[in-house]
């Protein structure tokens, strides 16, 4: 019986991982282990330590402001709360209760966003003119801005430029993790929550406008 009820969990396991991936994929380079720790009651309680949920402050603003181009109020990302949802555990939210999510194609260290165009549709960037959100449960030392191809600035943590997803209807759903093996909910310190992974999917399809339902898979496209 604990023979059968081990490699029971084993295939569990090796279900929840992308094909292709191991531990040492996930989180940052100089985190190692955050791939194993992020679904141990021992890692949650770990980063509940390091972050206090209760701490309120705003995020101080990159010295090379010159020159970004500003946008609209209603795209701007005005808070970062680190908070939790079920079945996934830790995340960061938007004002609006959003999980947000950061991309495997971009760059850290130095901050780089690589997801523009029809990409940018589908993964709106947590856009800030002034690089000051409201944030909570999060440590302001961990976050930035980075500026974007057109000239926009977009916030950052731990170096990882933020992002919502289109295919998320309402606030605490994460259908944006493991997409195209690239986008992963983040936690609030910065690293890829692995709590729960599903099987590798395909984005949604750009919203060709405002009133498009991005409920159909984009079969084709490869962010």
């Amino acid at each position: 019986m604990v023979v059968s009820t081990g490699l029971a969990a084993l295939v569990a396991l090796a279900a929840c991982a992308p094909a292709g991936y191991d531990d040492a994929d996930y989180g940052n380079a100089a985190e190692p282990a955050a791939a194993a720790d992020a679904a141990t009651p021992e890692a949650t309680d770990a980063a509940a330590a390091e972050v206090d949920p209760t701490a309120e402050a705003t995020a101080g603003v990159d010295p090379d402001d010159a020159g970004t181009a500003e946008v609209a109020s209603d795209l701007v990302t005005s808070s970062l709360t680190g908070t939790k949802v079920a079945k996934m555990g830790k995340v960061v939210e938007d004002q609006d209760g959003f999980v947000l999510y950061r991309f495997d194609d971009d760059g850290d260290d130095p901050s780089k966003s690589n997801c523009n165009g029809d990409c940018a549709k589908v993964w709106p960037p947590a856009y800030t003119n002034d690089g000051e959100p409201t944030i909570k449960g999060v440590s302001a030392d961990l976050v930035g801005t980075v500026t974007r191809a057109d000239g926009t600035k977009q916030l950052t943590l731990k170096g990882w430029p933020l992002y919502r997803y289109v295919g998320d209807k309402k606030a605490g759903q994460w259908k944006g993790q493991n997409v195209n093996g690239k986008w992963f909910v983040i936690t609030p310190t910065g690293t890829k929550n692995l709590t729960c992974l599903p099987a590798i999917s395909k984005p949604v399809s750009p919203p060709a406008d405002e009133e498009s339902d991005a409920s159909d898979s984009g079969s084709d496209i490869s962010y």
